[in-house]
């Protein structure tokens, strides 16, 4: 199966500039009940994933108690904890289903290396249960003949 029919394409989802503030990512994020979302550059090149635990660790390693102070860091100066991996729009989806066991989604880049979407762990999942049951009733129907 190809993987796009699971793709969030780009324009559906939100994602943020690794030029955009800490504070206005953070905002994002709690506008959107987000607790992960991807970093792309200007040129539309997946560079990260932030998530709510990367900037709690920021504050705490650099003493911020109020989210404020996050104006005057852009959001490339945040380390992410976890590197996600990427997969090639041309990828299996038993690639997906190995990066969702760590990634909450899995973000997908054309060959050219720009992201086009992400594909989500619920997704995946979904995709698995409906195979599953598929084989399973194919298989009751052969017994049954």
């Amino acid at each position: 199966m190809n993987i796009l029919k699971l793709l969030h394409p780009k324009a559906c989802i939100e994602y943020l500039y690794n030029d955009c503030t800490a504070r206005q990512t953070l905002e994002k994020m709690k506008n959107h009940g987000y607790s992960a979302v991807p970093v792309i550059d200007r040129e539309g090149r997946f560079v990260k994933t932030v998530s709510e635990g990367d900037f709690l660790r920021f504050m705490v390693e650099k003493g911020m108690y109020d989210i404020r102070e996050m104006e005057s860091f852009p959001l490339e100066k945040i380390p992410p904890k976890i590197q996600m991996q990427t997969v090639n729009v041309s990828s299996t989806v038993e690639d997906l289903i190995l990066l969702s066991m760590d990634q909450n989604f899995v973000p997908v880049i054309d060959d050219r290396g720009i992201f086009i979407g992400i594909v989500t762990r619920k997704d995946i999942l979904d995709y698995c249960y409906k195979t599953i049951m598929h084989q399973d009733s194919s298989e009751t129907t052969t017994e049954k003949v």
